[in-house]
């Protein structure tokens, strides 16, 4: 089994063949990518980059300011929308798709059924997002099946909290934000998604969404109080949708902030869920370490490791932290550390290029090679990271703030001249790009990495004069017939460096000492080294770069 690497696209822009980019630009203007869009041959390009999963973002159907009434779909008042495009976390149907992503919006569940045919095809498994912890201020299904009840439509609204209920209510206050709501009318409010228990968001509130009633009572008078006996009605109706889903053959759903869903509902629903699809995976959006474990025990596959692996990364990139911290790091959940997933972009976080993260696509070279090649765990990318995509535009809604926008219809560049215009790629990004296929693949399929021991060399290089532990990473994976060590450089200088090999590692990892003419897998160069217990090996390693040298070594 190779290494899970995951390839996470957000579905509206990868593949956009409309490269107008107004600002704030409608569907018709600036174009949007479609379900059909994602061909066999992108597949096979990305495929070819080692990633081993896609992720789906923004499938279910989401609230949008496009008309689909001609269609059947109820439309979304714009001031409660996000963007022209809206936000794909303000579900408005749990059983459709965005028709958005459809060529023909009428068979849009088909068209998404036969791109997860093609990514099973290419060798690829799929995974899409669920939403379990808000949805859409107008939400309502028309793509529900029959016998289903919508999520409040039995709710007493008389009611502040009910176990029954799948809203909470503000009882006798109409919605009224401290923005311009437009016609858009609610009485009695509904909590926002953002555990805002009044009818008064803002502009930084979640306000586009309502909270999901699990159970669990914020406003009890003598604190927060959970009922869940007998099963809260929203348990049933969120299980049966999960249920929908795994049925459309994904093999996982990424949960869209699940520390804010109880975790007794995970444990409840997950191993009915993996009852009947046992490979099915869920991976955890969690904030709060002191929950990662809490989170695992109740059926999750994998978790973020941001606050964590994530922070500590991108301080080092910015040059705000010491590399020798990354130690403590993966030491913080070293017992859990095969449940963590790495990452250094996603639809939340800045580009690594922007000006606002790392300015320079390079500096995550050496960044990928750790969270890449150190552990056995998962790593994720986002589409456009392996060509450097800046970020930097300023699309509408979302401003220029480093991300690639998840409210607005654009095409970025990176993805347009990488996915539909193969041939306009400028030289750095398929440097780039090459840099990421030797990795990713190396972490995919080199046998060191995938099931290999991990020893770290940081504690005996500490006191090292002719080691840089500010800039320079160093560790060492080993399986019964490979031996990889890795240096990663930080610093914008080439660094020539010496690494100690401690004594222990030999009796660790079950190595002899002698001489060797290993391969740095990165550059293909030979390099005569000679492994002595204590002793050190001498590397040059270019600016924002490492090596990765293999001993194609049997002990």
């Amino acid at each position: 089994m190779d290494k899970i690497i995951i390839y996470q696209i957000f579905t509206r822009l990868f593949g956009n063949r409309t490269n107008n980019n107004i600002v704030n630009g409608s569907i018709t203007e600036n174009g949007c990518a479609k379900f059909n869009d994602i061909k066999s041959r992108t597949l096979e390009r990305i495929s070819e980059l080692g990633v081993s999963h896609i992720w789906l973002t923004g499938v279910i159907r989401h609230a949008t300011t496009t008309s689909y009434k001609s269609y059947g779909i109820d439309d979304s008042c714009s001031a409660i929308v996000k963007g022209r495009a809206g936000s794909p976390y303000a579900i408005t149907d749990y059983y459709d798709v965005d028709p958005d992503l459809a060529v023909d919006v009428d068979e849009r569940m088909s068209e998404f059924k036969r791109l997860v045919r093609r990514i099973h095809n290419a060798g690829l498994k799929v995974i899409i997002d669920f939403v379990p912890n808000h949805v859409a201020r107008q939400y309502h299904s028309v793509m529900k099946p029959e016998g289903v009840r919508d999520l409040g439509e039995d709710d007493d609204r008389n009611m502040g909290f009910s176990a029954s209920n799948n809203f909470y209510y503000c009882v006798g206050q109409e919605f009224a934000p401290n923005f311009d709501k437009g016609s858009y009318t609610e009485n009695p409010a509904r909590a926002t998604g953002n555990d805002k228990f009044d009818a008064h968001p803002g502009q930084n509130d979640w306000y586009e969404t309502v909270k999901l009633n699990y159970g669990v009572d914020y406003c009890d008078a003598g604190g927060v109080s959970v009922h869940f006996n007998p099963i809260p009605d929203t348990w049933l109706k969120m299980r049966d949708i999960l249920m929908f889903w795994a049925s459309k053959k994904i093999d996982g759903v990424r949960c869209d902030m699940a520390e804010m869903v109880p975790a007794e509902f995970w444990a409840w629903v997950t191993v009915q869920i993996k009852e009947k699809y046992p490979e099915f995976v869920f991976i955890g959006e969690v904030y709060n370490p002191s929950l990662y474990r809490k989170y695992i025990a109740s059926g999750f596959d994998y978790l973020y490791d941001k606050v964590g692996m994530y922070d500590r990364i991108r301080s080092v990139m910015r040059g705000e932290g010491d590399a020798s911290e990354i130690t403590w790091q993966w030491q913080s959940v070293d017992d859990i550390k095969d449940h963590m997933l790495y990452f250094l972009e996603n639809h939340d976080e800045q580009r690594i290029a922007s000006d606002y993260f790392a300015g320079n696509a390079l500096k995550g070279i050496p960044a990928v090679m750790v969270c890449a090649l150190m552990r056995n765990n998962p790593f994720m990318l986002y589409a456009g990271q392996e060509f450097g995509e800046k970020g930097m535009d300023s699309e509408g809604f979302s401003g220029c703030d480093g991300r690639t926008t998840i409210f607005d219809y654009w095409s970025p560049g990176s993805l347009y001249r990488g996915y539909v215009q193969r041939r306009s790629l400028r030289q750095d990004e398929k440097n780039i790009y090459k840099k990421y296929c030797r990795i990713l693949n190396d972490a995919a399929h080199q046998n060191a990495v995938v099931n290999g021991v991990f020893f770290d060399l940081m504690y005996a290089n500490l006191d090292n004069a002719n080691f840089d532990k500010h800039s320079v990473y160093a560790f060492i994976r080993k399986s019964e017939s490979q031996l990889m060590i890795v240096a990663a450089n930080f610093s914008d200088k080439n660094l020539d460096t010496e690494i100690i090999i401690p004594a222990h590692a030999f009796e660790f990892l079950n190595i002899n000492e002698g001489q060797r003419l290993v391969k740095d897998i990165l550059t293909d160069k030979k390099i005569p080294l000679i492994l002595q217990k204590d002793g050190k090996i001498k590397v040059s390693l270019n600016a924002n770069d490492g090596v990765i040298l293999d001993f194609n070594y049997r002990s």
